[in-house]
């Protein structure tokens, strides 16, 4: 259906932009992967905006509903341009859609500021503005030829257009388009890979759709390998390979062209969490992270906050956080061994590892252990359980021709199953290891060995993942049936192999008796998996339990943070 022009900016305009953008983002995502080339090459780039886009697209369509279950009346621009930018924040991956969400949030700022039920042209040169140099105040040090040179020119271009918000919208969407094709002159490493910014890339498909949202017309794009830079003379890298300093977002890993280039090593962890903090505790956080690494992008406001940095200490990242605020829906993504990470700017892109482990984790403190172990993770935050696409995206991210998938969660067996499938579908080795707990998880990476063969590792995890019994301590939400009797709201339920066993009003006492009856059957070691609102000394307590009970039996625990249990339990 013909897409039909706006006038002005108003709340169906916002609506019909973010639809447009989102197909937009959508015919173009393979292409914008495929020159993915700053800083890092890890071809994502193009899906990272994509999500980040339909995130905001969603959001915006909640507000549409919410009004059309209550009346006639519909939003109002400050309403569908609040939920476009909340949409974008919560929802954005990597740098780019980091930085696209900061856009987009200054474009709200403006639109929503106005207080009027449309903006005209002159509102949409100054939210253009304003989003352009919000941009690039949350990126700890500004690099130019990325994705910021190309929103500046688009404001530029904008700025000195005169008419309605079609003619400013071309304007911007010329102006950027022609700073695209300029950004292989400012950084060498697009030169030399001969294509252009990738991230700038997304943004010209972001404008051009915001030209047919006003004029119902879509721009003519760029031919098909117009995306390749006339100045470079190499091949374009391949999608998924990881090269240093070669990443179509404006990173903040140099504070110039020149030094992003020549940097020849860099950190081996991608931090992203949400934050709930004040302004002046995420000042400090912004001080904190830029000393531990590069890539920093802070975007956010009003209480709420996107946080991006590359570090090689993803703890200490995560803990900066939590000294700030509440962080949460926090990812880590370890980038693999020998990537360019340990490469030289302007050295072959490095070939994919033999094998890699991905798994999902309920707790961002197992986030950290099993990245520490070489693992990628997917967290799973309580009530929100990854997507299969969601685990596409870790097993693409891991970067191995052999990939061991462990979901850690019995309901997640369906979801998992599907994205191992879509992964092979691609060429990938994929074995899922059907784990219903982390603590299995724990188990299987523990004996994990990339030297093996890949059945005789997959035979090794599963059956040490078999081996370990799992329980969790939780508090009952609600009354209702169990296999243990009938619970109220409060009670602390022990639940073995996912099935309740033990209701009780304690929860020292709860987990003591659940311990009691895994290890009747037998065990040589139990793990204690402690959440954030576990009591401090219920771990003591517990490994005093063990060790005076069943002298035979080691204890080892961790930290697991906001993982919904009180505590998870395993028994090897």
């Amino acid at each position: 259906m013909a897409q039909v022009p706006q006038t002005f900016f108003d709340a169906l305009a916002v609506r019909a932009w973010c639809g447009l953008a989102l197909d937009a983002l959508g015919r173009a995502r393979e292409e914008i992967d495929a020159i993915n080339v700053y800083p890092v090459a890890d071809g994502d780039t193009g899906t990272n905006l994509y999500l980040t886009v339909e995130s905001a697209a969603t959001a915006v369509e909640a507000v549409f509903a919410g009004y059309a279950a209550e009346g006639p009346e519909g939003p109002t621009l400050a309403d569908a341009a609040r939920a476009m930018a909340h949409g974008a924040l919560i929802g954005a991956r990597g740098n780019s859609g980091t930085i696209l969400a900061q856009l987009l949030r200054g474009m709200a700022q403006v639109l929503a500021g106005d207080g009027t039920a449309h903006a005209d042209g002159q509102g949409l040169r100054r939210a253009l503005r304003t989003a352009a140099d919000s941009a690039r105040r949350a990126v700890a040090h500004p690099v130019e030829g990325t994705v910021l040179t190309v929103a500046s020119a688009a404001a530029d271009a904008a700025g000195g257009a005169q008419g309605d918000c079609g003619e400013v919208a071309r304007a911007a969407y010329d102006g950027a388009r022609a700073a695209l094709a300029a950004t292989p002159d400012q950084l060498a490493v697009l030169r030399r890979a001969g294509v252009v910014d990738a991230g700038g890339r997304g943004l010209v498909a972001v404008l051009a759709a915001l030209v047919e949202t006003f004029t119902g017309e879509n721009p003519a794009g760029p031919a098909p390998g117009a995306y390749r830079s006339t100045a470079g003379t190499h091949a374009r890298t391949p999608p998924g390979t990881r090269t240093r300093a070669e990443h179509g977002e404006p990173a903040g890993c140099a504070g110039g062209g020149g030094a992003a280039e020549a940097a020849a090593a860099g950190p081996a962890y991608e931090v992203i969490y949400l934050l709930e903090a004040e302004d002046a505790a995420v000042e400090r956080l912004r001080r904190r992270l830029d000393g531990l690494g590069d890539s920093l992008v802070v975007v956010g406001g009003d209480g709420l906050w996107n946080v991006h940095v590359h570090v090689d200490d993803a703890g200490a990242a995560v803990e900066a956080g939590v000294e700030a605020g509440r962080p949460h829906r926090i990812r880590i993504t370890h980038f693999g061994a020998g990537d360019a990470h340990a490469t030289g700017a302007g050295r072959p892109p490095a070939e994919r590892a033999a094998r890699a482990v991905v798994a999902v984790v309920p707790g961002e403190g197992l986030a950290v252990l099993y990245t520490g172990a070489g693992a990628t993770t997917v967290l799973a935050r309580p009530g929100e359980p990854p997507a299969s696409g969601e685990l596409v995206q870790a097993v693409r991210r891991a970067h191995a021709h052999e990939v061991v998938l462990l979901p850690n969660d019995a309901e997640l067996r369906h979801t998992a199953a599907a994205a191992a499938e879509q992964a092979r579908a691609e060429g990938l080795r994929v074995a899922l290891i059907p784990t219903r707990s982390a603590v299995q998880g724990i188990a299987a990476l523990a004996v994990h060995e990339p030297e093996r063969r890949f059945d005789e590792d997959v035979v090794a995890m599963t059956s040490a993942a078999g081996a370990t019994r799992y329980a969790e301590i939780a508090v009952a939400e609600r009354q209702s049936w169990t296999m243990a009797g009938i619970c109220q709201a409060g009670d602390v339920l022990g639940l073995i192999d996912g099935d309740v066993a033990v209701i009780g009003d304690d929860v020292t006492a709860t987990a003591t008796a659940v311990l009691d009856r895994m290890l009747s059957a037998g065990g040589e070691m139990v793990t204690l998996v402690l959440g954030d609102e576990t009591p401090r000394t219920l771990a003591t307590r517990l490994e005093t339990h063990v060790r005076e009970g069943y002298l035979a039996v080691d204890t080892v625990l961790y930290q697991g943070g906001r993982q919904g249990a009180l505590l998870l339990i395993g028994v090897e």
